[in-house]
């Protein structure tokens, strides 16, 4: 930033300024889902308790429960970072701002403006927090005061389901001889609209592999 641009934030002593791309989530996926409707994918909506559930029904199963793997899977390994956020309508504010450890940022989007944020790391709660809620806004105040005549304020809740590294790999379940090939993708944090491309990707290639080894499976079988 230059110098003239570092004045608009005194409390900083360094900062960077480029142009980027923002992902507005919930029309994303409306247009994912929409692309591979018009592909011929069938979607329905059910609620799984346990994967051998879908044995009769699937040849592979692709795994991407996100928090829900914990409790399906017994995976210890995946926590929760709790994330609170506010929308307000605040259409003059044009710029992202963020601070240096991304804790606090400004999010202009299509039709609101993202107040961020927090890094809850076990926490569970989907209720928003009054006091967290002030903290937010304030702290995001003291980056952009023109915030303070922001309206239609919105508080948002999510759980980013976090591991030490994404679980990206291919497992094989058995039950009394019968054998349930699974891919499993998840664990993402944060990351997950920076990589979900590329490990989606990978995914697919991890069920290619699925589907030939039981294709090859099958033609020993006739043998």
């Amino acid at each position: 930033m230059t110098k003239a641009e570092l004045q608009k934030f005194p409390q900083h002593q360094f900062g960077q300024a480029f142009t980027t791309l923002k992902c507005d989530c919930p029309p994303y996926l409306l247009w994912l889902e929409k692309r591979l409707k018009a592909t011929g994918i069938q979607m329905h909506n059910r609620k799984v308790a346990d994967l051998w559930e879908l044995h009769s029904e699937y040849n592979v199963v692709v795994n991407c429960a996100g928090t829900g793997a914990r409790q399906l899977l017994g995976d210890k390994e995946l926590f929760p970072v709790r994330g609170q956020v506010l929308k307000v309508h605040a259409p003059w504010v044009k710029n992202f701002i963020r601070d240096g450890d991304g804790l606090t940022y400004i999010y202009p989007g299509i039709h609101s403006v993202t107040l961020g944020g927090t890094r809850e790391k076990e926490s569970w709660s989907l209720s928003p927090d009054a006091g967290t809620t002030k903290d937010i806004f304030d702290r995001c105040c003291s980056l952009e005061p023109s915030l303070q005549g922001a309206k239609e304020m919105e508080v948002k809740v999510g759980l980013r389901p976090s591991r030490q590294c994404v679980r990206l790999q291919r497992e094989v379940l058995s039950q009394g001889g019968v054998k349930l090939l699974l891919v499993h993708n998840y664990g993402h944090g944060a990351g997950g609209f920076s990589v979900h491309w590329g490990t989606a990707k990978e995914a697919a290639h991890l069920v290619r592999e699925c589907i030939a080894a039981l294709q090859d499976s099958s033609a020993r079988a006739k043998l």
